[in-house]
């Protein structure tokens, strides 16, 4: 007889694979009694897999959403670190297969594991190393989410523990940091997630302080310039498609997810109209946030794209035929 986590499987494969099943042929399928099929149902339906029974002579049972997709078990940090990985798959061109691939996973997880992916929400700057405990992620998310003070030891210093206000999950240089309101410092402050360990419970709330630009606050920490001086000309707009896809076509700048289908980007150039044209790459509509000259500049790009449009499609002018009958002589 097969291992429970293995019948598990094999009867949750069994489950897609129809639409009904009687109950006394799942168990001739699976080798063991109706009563081991009915215990094992049981425990599916605890992990939270929708298995609803049927009536008829010899009842059965059917797996009610998610029957035509695979069959997926996952603990909590598999599946938390399974929608880090898609939701940050900014490269290779997979970007559209890995949003898929999330909406697929996220249709057959239980309601349980369903709410932690869904809380799960970060700022996408660069592609992260996977190398911070997922549980962490999700608490540093819940905290920022729900606008509640954290608690948390940090390494390696043995100080008393830090207190902030969390406001933004971020991505740099391929790790996870928190940008966060230090009370005791009065200051903002950046920490890198993986020498985070979070207290429990949470502190009070707290009111948005309205950090005005996170790309351009990271960006001076980092590379060592005041807010001013890393670009002359920085804007923000809202794009009209997933935080994730966006990352696929911006190298640079801070990327905020607003909903599933819509973001906010902060990004800087050399001169407006090459920050317009950075972001006129992104296929999806675009609504500027500001500032007047990024407007400007965009008005100007569409104009300069009509005329360039006009121009291209004029018919061209047929030559008129020569009305010598021989060859043409030297000019005088």
């Amino acid at each position: 007889m097969p291992k429970t986590s293995a019948r598990l499987l094999s009867l949750l494969s069994l489950l897609q694979s129809r639409r009904d099943w009687p109950g006394a042929l799942l168990a001739e399928r699976l080798g063991v009694s109706p009563r081991t099929v009915r215990r094992d149902v049981d425990r599916l339906r605890e992990l939270g897999y929708p298995i609803v029974t049927t009536k008829g002579p010899d009842g059965g049972y059917r797996l009610d959403a998610g029957a035509q997709l695979p069959p997926l078990l996952f603990d909590d940090d598999q599946a938390v670190a399974l929608a880090i990985a898609l939701q940050a798959a900014t490269g290779a061109g997979i970007e559209e297969a890995a949003k898929r691939a999330l909406q697929t996973v996220r249709q057959v997880m239980p309601a349980r594991l369903r709410h932690r992916v869904d809380a799960l929400s970060f700022t996408a700057v660069e592609r992260p190393v996977p190398s911070t405990d997922p549980r962490t992620l999700v608490a540093l998310s819940a905290a920022v989410r729900a606008r509640e003070v954290l608690r948390f030891d940090y390494a390696p210093t043995d100080t008393p523990p830090r207190r902030v206000e969390p406001h933004h999950l971020v991505t740099w240089g391929r790790r996870w940091y928190l940008v966060a309101w230090d009370l005791d410092r009065e200051d903002w402050r950046i920490f890198r997630a993986d020498r985070i360990t979070p207290r429990t419970p949470t502190g009070p709330k707290f009111a948005d302080r309205g950090l005005a630009d996170v790309a351009a606050f990271v960006a001076a920490r980092f590379r060592g310039t005041d807010l001013s001086g890393e670009w002359p000309c920085r804007g923000e707009v809202i794009l009209h498609l997933p935080a994730t896809e966006a990352a696929s076509y911006l190298s640079e700048g801070v990327i905020e997810a607003l909903g599933p289908e819509r973001c906010r980007v902060s990004l800087g150039a050399w001169s407006w109209r090459g920050l317009a044209a950075s972001l006129g790459r992104v296929d999806a509509d675009i609504e500027v946030v500001g500032p007047a000259e990024l407007n400007t500049a965009f008005r100007q790009l569409a104009a300069r794209y009509a005329e360039a449009a006009r121009v291209s499609e004029e018919p061209c002018l047929p030559t008129r035929p020569s009305t010598s009958s021989g060859p043409a002589g030297p000019s005088r």
